[in-house]
């Protein structure tokens, strides 16, 4: 979810925060915090909208391990690395996504239809389904 207005507040009181710099001048670092959901999203998300690119829940995985260790490299922080991952969010937030997550289905079912019908070949490998990292799914259940 996040804080509103909370970047800015911080952008403002701490202007560096959004200083570009290059791989030769990194400062060092104490800590490094990450937000697990924003990179598990883009990891098993890359492309929605294309409806010919699948993604192996392995590869998801590998993916999330390759962006992780990435970050370490480039930060290297010194004393803490600290990884959240959100738990169980509030039932009414889980309705939300869980109603996002099927009309994004409905859609890509829409538009493989659409590629269908022009006579596109569609892999016969399943998409991925981003249902299956809702809580209380079975998947989650093991």
């Amino acid at each position: 979810m996040g804080v509103p207005k909370f970047y800015r507040w911080l952008s403002e009181r701490y202007p560096c925060l959004s200083e570009v710099i290059t791989d030769a001048q990194i400062p060092e670092f104490d800590n490094l915090y990450l937000d697990m959901s924003g990179i598990i999203h883009n990891c098993s998300h890359p492309n929605d909208d294309d409806i010919h690119f699948r993604i192996s829940e392995e590869q998801i995985i590998n993916d999330i391990f390759k962006y992780i260790e990435n970050l370490f490299n480039i930060i290297k922080p010194q004393k803490v690395f600290f990884m959240a991952v959100d738990g169980v969010a509030p039932r009414a937030k889980m309705n939300q996504q869980r109603a996002r997550r099927f009309m994004s289905a409905k859609n890509a079912d829409a538009l493989i239809e659409k590629a269908k019908r022009a006579g596109e070949r569609i892999p016969t490998v399943k998409r991925f389904d981003s249902n299956c990292i809702t809580p209380a799914t079975p998947n989650t259940l093991s």
